[in-house]
């Protein structure tokens, strides 16, 4: 049977990132630093032929996308989004970490909110139903080489619920301009919505068996 590769992708570094600020919805670009960063990523190592590319609407992802994939129209999938941190938006965890708000969200249940913000049970129903929706879609159409290119939050939740291995959201962190190589396979997928993480990309950091 047909299988078919997915690459996840998080965008290049926008100046809330560097200050560790929570930088959810807020529009930032990239930073020059983190353009070059991209380029130079891309001439070394290349990002792969790809059918489709998928993208978070914000400019840090579709800049970093077009940099990765300059020759593929850009699918915008809105609820590709990184979290909504609501009141805390624009902050450093040093700068909150007085706020009881803050302190509740940080030991909270997944049915806790930032004010004005979404819960991390909401976070994930959208992230998950809008990824079904485009790998299906991807199946049906037999476009067989995707890749998405969207923030960290994002990639991190659809390994943790889609990855092989089974790991929690920490294990799928990754550097801007990189991230994970998957196959779906189609009989696992529509038995039990299953990806097979294979390698990391645009760059194995495996290390030779040989080693």
């Amino acid at each position: 049977m047909k299988s078919y590769t997915l690459y996840l992708f998080r965008h290049g570094l926008t100046k809330g990132n560097l200050d560790a600020q929570y930088i959810g919805h807020t529009d930032l670009p990239l930073t020059t630093n983190s353009i070059n960063e991209l380029k130079a990523i891309k001439a070394k190592h290349h990002y792969p032929e790809v059918e489709a590319v998928f993208v978070s609407p914000l400019k840090r992802a579709m800049q970093s996308a077009d940099i990765m994939f300059p020759k593929n129209n850009k699918i915008v999938i809105d609820n590709f989004i990184e979290y909504n941190f609501g009141e805390f938006e624009g902050h450093t965890a040093d700068e909150l970490k007085d706020n009881e708000d803050f302190q509740a969200w940080l030991h909270g249940d997944m049915y806790t909110r930032p004010p004005f913000g979404e819960t991390n049970a909401e976070f994930v129903h959208r992230i998950c139903d809008s990824f079904e929706k485009v790998i299906n879609g991807c199946i049906s159409q037999g476009t067989t080489d995707i890749a998405i290119v969207t923030h960290a939050g994002v990639i991190m939740t659809i390994l943790a619920c889609y990855g092989l291995p089974e790991a929690p959201m920490a294990h799928w962190q990754m550097d801007a301009g990189y991230g994970y190589k998957l196959r779906i396979t189609p009989s696992v997928w529509m038995r039990g919505n299953k990806i097979e993480v294979v390698d990391t990309a645009p760059e194995s950091l495996k290390k030779p068996e040989s080693e």
